[in-house]
This record gives C-alpha cells, structure tokens and sequence, in this order.
C-alpha cells in the first residue's frame, strides 16, 4: 500500500501521542476530522495499523528476563509445533525462519530458573527435536517503528 505524506504525519502522531483523540488529531494535523478517519480507516483496512492496544513491559510484569529460542521442529509438524507454542504464555512472539532451527520464539521469564523451565516444556512439545537458547543483556534499539515510517514517507515524495 502507498503511504503519502499525510499518513506518515498521522503515523507519527499515533506514535508519538498515542492517548490523543481524532478530534486533536485533525486539529494539529489542520485536516478535517473526516478526512483524519477516512485516512485512519484505509490505513486499518489495508493493514498498516494493526493495533491500538497499550504497549506493556514484561518486565514490569514480573518477567525481566528475555531470551531468544530457537526451536528445530521434526519435518511435517510445524504447523503442530506453532500452535503448541500458542498456548505457552511466556512465549510472547514466534516466528518461522529459515537458517538455523524452523522456529524463533521471543520468551520472557522471571529469572533464568523460570527459563529454563519454559525450555523445558518446549523440548518436551511433540515434533520438537531441540532448542537453542540466547538470553539478552540488555536492549540497545527499542522496537520502533517510527524511522521505518519516516523513509516510507520520504520514498513517497520523491517523483
């Protein structure tokens, strides 16, 4: 989908000012509020907005500890595995990859005791032929997607 200038500005605003009604929106965008929800509708429809939820911390829900497991799924039981994990709550993102394992899985935990219980559920899930464990030390680049924004927007303006 071609996000234009004026999407990029409203993507900026809900960014940086999630909490902000439409109506202040539109005022400081100088658009009429119609337009701000028409625009807002076609980027939810297209999938650009995907969201509108409150971004939670897991470690200050008791859960500090992040590690990244890669998990090599028996051939023909990927689906199976993937929804397995579904039903861990620490797993808190999965996705298929290629390169090392089939699977990689974002995972956060109390302590590394916690961990390495969630590890061992996971080897134990039918179709699993190992894991591969990296703990994170600490986070140098924030998930953001505000800069990702701002070169789709500046793409947009060139002729």
């Amino acid at each position: 989908m071609a996000v234009d200038e004026l999407d990029t500005r409203i993507l900026r605003l809900l960014i940086e000012q999630p909490r902000t009604s439409i109506r202040e929106y539109a005022r400081i965008l100088g658009v009429a509020r119609g337009t701000l929800q028409a625009r807002l509708d076609r980027l939810e429809r297209t999938g650009v907005i995907t969201g509108t939820g409150p971004v939670l911390s897991p470690a200050a829900l008791g859960h500090p500890v992040l590690a990244f497991v890669h998990v090599e799924v028996t051939q023909g039981h990927l689906d199976e595995v993937g929804e397995a994990l579904a039903a861990v709550p620490e797993i808190i993102e999965a996705f298929s990859i290629t390169g090392g394992g089939d699977l990689l899985t974002r995972v956060a935990a109390r302590d590394n005791e916690h961990l390495e219980d969630v590890i061992q559920r996971l080897i134990r899930l039918p179709g699993v032929v190992r894991t591969r464990t990296e703990v994170a030390l600490r986070e140098r680049v924030p998930h953001r997607l505000l800069p990702l924004v701002e070169a789709v927007g500046r793409a947009a303006r060139k002729p």
